[in-house]
């Protein structure tokens, strides 16, 4: 058996053991890796290589930067800033016909530049958004995907973990990053603002009129925004002027989050331990999830596969923007049976250099592939957003919650195709604050 065909081999038995053993995804991973490497080369090898890369994984100082940032987004959580932008979102866009929907959008994407994390949004955002519109009689096709799409702009949005994770395994700067996806953000968000006045329009029952606040009320209720926008501006402007690094920034936000939620008398002991608590979870699952991927990418990278991708991809006489599809298709496929973050990680050392001997930038395809593993994160059957979602609205079946975000999904489509089209639209901001 060939090198090549044995990490051909190595994908599928993982695809295989992640999806019909429910093995967790980090250590599939890390015993595919090993046994794999250990066929490739020797156990004696393998055994070495597990253990180095195991205290390279674990003793990172880079990797700080992710428990960092979730903290700060977990703080602000049980500091009630999800409910303020909520309240805020809603006094402004509430009174008009699906306007509820609309803010629950608009308050996903400005939680998601305090988080970073879609499922944290998706939990957050659906607390407060759902019981809002169920109350006002809202379609639960709408509203239930109204927040599950929404949510997926944790992960565009900066700061966000995916993309902090791609910056660290492929030596790019997070800050050029961050600045790259803040566009593409914008314009998602409002794309699924527009997708949900477009449906009110067309089924004017799904979405019927809220309460109209008065224009004091209005400005009254932005004060619950300002917090939001001073820890966004500060991580963001001190990240490209060079001021701090990705870890420091993380810590100076999470400082700065600790502060304004104590100083507003928001946050409580008990919530505190529980913001520590889930930073701990959530971080432990990701760095398993890291530290799997590794294993797995040292046994890819000895069978060659991705150079070997690389060359054929290469010498096939087709445009680049065929294969960016083509590669968007094995995403959106590949998302539908594992975890899109699971998936990311793996596929990031056959893809990348794949685009770069196709000649496209490292920043765009990074935010490409992002915007593509969002699609992941609300497709059947294992859109983690749905099931968050669906979860918190007993009410409404899951098969429900994934027609109600399919109303959403052509929004994602066309971003895609924009990218693919127009790449300033990623590399016009790096440009200037570079």
């Amino acid at each position: 058996m060939s090198l090549t065909v044995l990490g051909l081999s190595g994908i599928f038995v993982l695809l295989g053991v992640i999806f019909f053993l429910r093995l967790p995804v980090g250590f599939a991973m890390a015993m595919i890796g090993f046994l794999g490497f250990g066929f490739s080369v020797n156990f004696q090898a393998a055994l070495g290589m597990l253990g180095d890369e195991s205290w390279k994984v674990f003793s990172s100082y880079g990797f700080t930067v992710i428990p960092l940032f979730i903290f700060m987004g977990q703080i602000c959580f049980h500091a009630g800033v999800n409910k303020r932008l909520y309240k805020a979102a809603n006094a402004w866009l509430g009174h008009i016909r699906g306007g509820i929907a609309a803010a629950s959008v608009l308050a996903c994407a400005g939680f998601s530049a305090i988080c970073g994390s879609n499922t944290a949004t998706a939990a957050t955002m659906g607390s407060v958004a759902l019981p809002e519109m169920r109350k006002y009689g809202y379609d639960p096709l709408l509203s239930t995907g109204s927040v599950a799409a929404g949510a997926t702009l944790g992960v565009i949005i900066p700061p966000s973990v995916v993309l902090i994770i791609i910056g660290l395994q492929t030596g790019q700067m997070i800050g050029t990053l961050f600045w790259a996806a803040l566009g593409p953000g914008i314009v998602m968000t409002l794309g699924l603002i527009a997708t949900v006045f477009f449906f009110c329009r067309a089924h004017p029952e799904s979405g019927p009129a809220g309460r109209k606040f008065s224009w004091r009320e209005r400005v009254y209720s932005l004060r619950g925004s300002v917090e939001m926008l001073l820890l966004f501006v500060l991580v963001m402007v001190g990240l490209i002027v060079g001021f701090f690094t990705p870890s420091q920034a993380g810590a100076v936000g999470s400082f700065l989050a600790l502060v304004i939620a104590v100083v507003g008398r928001n946050l409580s002991f008990k919530a505190f331990c529980l913001s520590l608590g889930d930073t701990l979870r959530i971080s432990a699952m990701i760095m398993v999830i890291i530290w799997g991927a590794v294993i797995f990418g040292r046994f890819l990278t000895v069978t060659r596969l991705p150079f070997a991708a690389a060359q054929a991809v290469g010498a096939l006489d087709v445009p680049g923007w065929v294969i960016m599809l083509a590669i968007a298709a094995i995403y959106m496929l590949g998302g539908a049976v594992m975890d899109a973050l699971a998936l990311l990680i793996i596929t990031i050392p056959i893809f990348f250099p794949l685009a770069e001997t196709l000649g496209y930038s490292p920043v765009w395809f990074a935010v490409y592939i992002t915007l593509v593993t969002s699609l992941g994160a609300i497709t059947p059957p294992v859109g983690i957003n749905t099931f968050v979602v669906a979860s918190m609205a007993p009410d409404v079946s899951l098969p429900r919650v994934f027609k109600g975000v399919m109303l959403f999904v052509p929004c994602f489509v066309l971003l895609i195709l924009a990218l693919l089209i127009w790449p300033d639209m990623a590399l016009l901001l790096p440009g200037i604050f570079k």
